[in-house]
């Protein structure tokens, strides 16, 4: 119900714009017509049939009516903000934003939505709830880390206590209900790092995620914009917050700042065919004047074949361009792609995209560098409960320690999570990245191999519908070629989570 009152100087008018139901409605023709007499009778019709009207009102009568409309608006406020609890009263789930089609190496993000469901009972009264297309999420999290070696260092370890903050508001529209291809959602989740001992150590970091999507008759068009700005040893993110991944071709901690923006489409050519493409631009920004920054500007484009209603394939090439600072040449580079996406149940999801890369750096600085590239993502469910995740990659990246250097990166991810009791959720993480390193100029002696991988355990535990708490164990290790990179770290931590 919503009323709008308008009280001009001379004549005095009262403008009245109803939208009612039930036991408003009769309260708000019983207040008119008291006060109007006949006259209500139009405009009481009018608010049945939600319209809009204006009726002159002696002077005299003017504040007794404000107080019977304020009654009345107050009445039905009530009404409404049972709903609103009702609507709340279903619990958020975590739904998988729709991945926009990306070349080898882009990530993919979730946002939290809330779910369907057909009826909730509050006081007694049956409430029907629809999808709302606005949603958000706000949640705040307190981690409580012992680190055994700060500043990833082979010798001299530094060990400290440290205590990180780390709130996160997500808004979303569209994406749920029947509409699950046209969306906007923006997540914010800043970090804050204090040490016990090593405030020097202290952090201020950003993540930041914007993504869209829009889908007309035959045409999808999405664009996404993923920024880190980092002061730590990791390579923090949405999905990473505990340091599962080292910035190890730094090898300690140091500040990057971190762009990736994505736009891209598909067009239906016809039921069984499409067309996909996709434009990115990314930024490794290191505001140190010892370390390289970089960026690189890159397109693709597939055709796509519908193999029945399970099965995607298809066939495109990728281009590029790459510049670096220092004695780095730049670089172009071209990838002709394969890709498949498989959709067996509900249960089973896999996409993958895969081919060979052609690097040319100018001024003929080498020859040609030809090297396979790779990007994977499958999930798998085979109970309720329980989620098997895999994602891997192969891409090629300009060093930041290395001047005319540059090293191909080969990762591996694997994930186990399972719901025990209801209440209790246990995790293992695993991983092992390869950093091959080679010279991008003639005369340019570069000679540095990396072999890192971690493990991590969690277990977490729902105390209430909006409380967690719980606590981890994170191994990582980097066996370099070179020893000022080489490290070993261990981290015991506790967390705790609100959720709203």
């Amino acid at each position: 119900m919503s009323l709008v009152l308008g009280l001009p100087a001379n004549p005095m008018l009262l403008v009245i714009s109803c939208e009612l139901s039930g036991k408003t409605t009769e309260i708000a023709k019983a207040l008119l017509r008291r006060q109007l007499g006949a006259q209500s009778r139009d405009c009481v019709d009018f608010c049945q049939s939600k319209s809009l009207t204006s009726v002159e009102l002696p002077p005299l009568r003017t504040l007794a009516l404000r107080i019977s409309i304020l009654s009345a608006l107050f009445l039905t406020t009530l009404q409404a903000i049972q709903s609103v609890q009702a609507q709340d009263a279903v619990q958020p789930t975590v739904t998988a934003i729709p991945t926009q089609q990306t070349a080898p190496g882009a990530s993919y993000q979730a946002t939290e939505t809330p779910t369907d469901s057909s009826i909730v009972q509050l006081n007694g009264r049956e409430v029907a709830e629809t999808p709302r297309r606005f949603h958000y999420t706000l949640q705040l999290a307190v981690r409580g880390v012992y680190d055994d070696n700060i500043n990833l260092s082979q010798t001299n370890k530094t060990s400290d206590f440290y205590t990180s903050i780390e709130p996160t508001i997500s808004l979303g529209l569209g994406g749920t209900g029947e509409d699950q291809t046209n969306f906007l959602a923006f997540v914010y989740a800043p970090n804050v790092y204090i040490f016990a001992n090593h405030s020097n150590a202290d952090a201020f970091q950003h993540v930041i995620h914007l993504a869209g999507q829009r889908q007309f008759a035959k045409l999808t068009l999405n664009a996404g914009e993923d920024i880190q700005i980092l002061d730590s040893t990791n390579l923090t993110s949405l999905t990473d917050t505990t340091g599962r991944q080292a910035n190890i071709d730094v090898g300690q901690k140091t500040r990057v700042n971190i762009f990736n923006t994505n736009v891209g489409g598909s067009y239906d050519l016809s039921s069984k065919t499409f067309l996909s493409g996709n434009a990115q631009y990314q930024v490794y920004d290191y505001p140190s004047s010892s370390l390289i920054s970089s960026e690189t500007v890159s397109g693709s484009l597939f055709f796509n074949y519908n193999y029945g209603a399970k099965i995607v394939v298809g066939v495109g090439g990728t281009g590029g361009y790459d510049k670096a600072e220092a004695s780095t040449p730049d670089q172009y580079f071209e990838q002709g792609n394969l890709r498949l996406s498989y959709q067996a149940t509900g249960k089973i999801s896999f996409s993958a995209t895969g081919g060979i890369e052609v690097r040319e750096f100018s001024n003929n600085a080498r020859g040609d560098y030809i090297s396979p590239v790779y990007d994977l993502n499958a999930t798998y469910q085979p109970f309720d409960g329980t989620t098997v995740s895999l994602t891997g990659s192969r891409t090629t990246r300009n060093s930041a320690v290395i001047s005319g250097g540059d090293f191909t990166s080969t990762k591996i991810d694997l994930g186990l999570r399972q719901r025990l009791l209801q209440r209790f959720s246990l995790a293992l993480n695993g991983g092992y990245e390869n950093d091959d390193y080679f010279s991008a100029g003639n005369g340019v002696d570069v000679s540095r191999t990396d072999n890192y991988y971690y493990f991590q355990s969690s277990i977490d535990a729902n105390v209430t519908r909006f409380w967690t708490i719980g606590g981890y164990y994170l191994h990582r290790q980097d066996n370099s070629s070179l020893d000022n990179f080489k490290f070993s770290d261990n981290q015991v931590g506790g967390r705790t989570s609100l959720s709203f």
